[in-house]
């Protein structure tokens, strides 16, 4: 495993990321809903890897929106967005913002634009499962 460091812009929320999988290997990828785009995110997720956000409670703002079961987690001091979270099945997964990891420029600069607009609450959870990762969010 290769462990990728990060945190949001003002540092109160720090991010590791494992993955056995080389940067180039990872499948990078931007969501076209409004709060992706307005984010300028670029997100990924390695089913064989782990997301860790660890930060103070206070520090750790959480947003949901369209279907409600994913939370968006920011930074509520410096309100960088950082990843996303979602229980599915009794377990935590998600994916990572690469642009808060310190090496994001090794990442795909400009990954594929992806339209979810007409998925269900199941349909989103299979797809998610198949790209996102064992999370953990330490607040």
């Amino acid at each position: 495993m290769t462990q990728y460091d990060g945190s949001c812009h003002c540092g109160a929320i720090r991010i590791r990321l494992e993955s056995p999988k080389r940067p180039e290997e990872m499948r990078v990828g931007r969501c076209a809903c409004s709060f992706c785009r307005r984010h300028g995110a670029r997100t990924m997720g390695d089913p064989a890897g782990s997301i860790e956000f660890r930060a103070a409670a206070k520090d750790v703002s959480r947003y949901r929106f369209g279907l409600g079961i994913t939370d968006y987690l920011l930074c509520a001091k410096c309100g960088t967005y950082v990843g996303a979270v979602m229980e599915d099945e009794g377990r935590s997964i998600g994916i990572v913002n690469v642009n808060a990891l310190d090496v994001r420029d090794i990442f795909d600069p400009a990954p594929p634009l992806h339209h979810y607009d007409g998925e269900d609450a199941g349909r989103r959870r299979t797809r998610r499962r198949k790209f996102w990762m064992p999370a953990t969010v330490l607040a």
